[in-house]
């Protein structure tokens, strides 16, 4: 790419970024529909991370508000045409309520914005991570605010979002974003909002959810009486699309044997915001593009803002604040799935981590990681199932190893 250059996408053609450098693909024949925006927004995303900017214009449908997501997911700064002033606005619309956006502005004021960030050192110097006394200053305000501790978490990834924070309220140092963020306690979530965002959505990486269900409800795992129920753990669930995709696998599997095995689905997270949009189950158009027509019928309902999960799944399902660095986990566990939450973490919490899994799972039980996430280093305890898929099973002869660890874990009283 060069600067003062725009670039079209020919006709029946996909565009993504790699390295700089513009890639034309085939548009494919699959029935779904084409999403440029999305294809490039993730691509530039993964390639530019903290240096991306997405904007979402006028237009009609959806396309955009995934895109937008993924480049928000990397540390990039998100814009949206204010739909007042859009001829066309359900594009914007759509990005602005799934979460997508940092500044919804008129065109002129989104050029004259990006006059301003693109000279903020959180642009022109993407790997000067803010860290030292300022850093731990913010830390003490956002856990007295929020009550969350991220000194167990990746010291690098909170600097780079308090970067970001601070490019966005146009703030140059850590002292006077430190005295922002004591003052206007709405920031201190968003700040967390940022720290803890992931890409989310319902069966995302299609392939490994194909495997998880070939091997977690295989007929002998669901071979089992009322007495014996399946135990799920989904850490980390966020909005709670990856809860509702293993339920909806799980339901396929058992059909009518539904109605005779209990089935108990956890759904937790770190923030409040994200639980109660995953209870109330309804989710945009833009979220639902994962999903067969098949599954769409049978296990959501049409309502005004979308889509709503069918009565029928969200019974199965039980979602609550929890934080993996400090509060009691679940036990007896069939499955637990912890996608793209352990890159995030320390070492120490990640040890932490895998420690409360081995405790929580049975013996045998699945252990459903993210395609960044490996536990090489703790081949004792887990075994590789599908290394391409990254599903493990706990090792039965571990059990001396998870009593040995547990008792250096506060909590160990079972949640639920």
């Amino acid at each position: 790419m060069e600067p003062g250059h725009v670039y079209v996408i020919p006709p029946n053609k996909s565009m993504t970024i790699r390295r700089g450098v513009l890639k034309l693909t085939p548009r494919g024949t699959a029935a779904a529909p084409h999403r440029p925006i999305d294809e490039f927004c993730c691509a530039l995303a993964a390639d530019q991370k903290t240096a991306a900017i997405g904007i979402v214009l006028s237009g009609t449908g959806t396309d955009g508000t995934l895109g937008l997501k993924a480049i928000k997911t990397e540390g990039g700064v998100t814009f949206a045409q204010d739909p007042k002033t859009a001829p066309w606005p359900a594009m914007p619309l759509s990005a602005i309520a799934a979460g997508s956006v940092d500044f919804v502005m008129s065109p002129k004021r989104i050029g004259a914005e990006l006059e301003r960030i693109h000279r903020h050192p959180y642009v022109v110097e993407p790997d000067q991570t803010p860290e030292g006394e300022g850093l731990d200053k913010i830390s003490i305000v956002l856990r007295s605010a929020t009550g969350v501790d991220l000194r167990p978490y990746k010291h690098a990834t909170f600097g780079r979002r308090v970067a970001r924070r601070m490019a966005l309220h146009k703030i140059d140092s850590l002292d006077k974003y430190a005295r922002y963020l004591k003052q206007n306690p709405p920031e201190a979530e968003a700040l967390l909002e940022d720290v803890f965002i992931h890409l989310t959505g319902f069966f995302r990486d299609r392939e490994a959810f194909d495997a998880l269900g070939k091997m977690a409800f295989s007929k002998a795992r669901l071979d089992r009486t009322a007495r014996d129920p399946i135990r799920i753990w989904v850490p980390g669930c966020s909005t709670g699309e990856e809860v509702y995709s293993i339920a909806m696998l799980l339901l396929d599997q058992l059909g009518d044997k539904v109605n005779r095995i209990a089935v108990q689905i956890f759904g937790t997270d770190i923030r409040e915001r994200p639980i109660d949009t995953a209870r109330a189950g309804v989710y945009p158009p833009s979220a639902v593009t994962g999903v067969t027509p098949a599954h769409l019928r049978r296990y959501f309902i049409k309502v005004e803002q979308g889509y709503q999960i069918s009565k029928t799944v969200r019974d199965l399902c039980v979602f609550a604040r929890h934080d993996l660095s400090k509060d009691p986990p679940f036990s007896k566990l069939d499955l637990v799935s912890c996608r793209n939450v352990l890159i995030y973490m320390g070492p120490g919490l990640q040890n932490r981590a895998l420690t409360v899994f081995q405790y929580a799972l049975k013996p045998g039980g699945l252990l459903f990681l993210g395609q960044s996430e490996s536990i090489s280093a703790y081949a004792n305890i887990f075994e590789a199932e599908d290394r391409k898929h990254r599903i493990f099973s706990r090792k039965p002869a571990a059990a001396k190893y998870q009593l040995a660890h547990l008792a250096g874990v506060p909590g160990q009283r079972e949640v639920g």
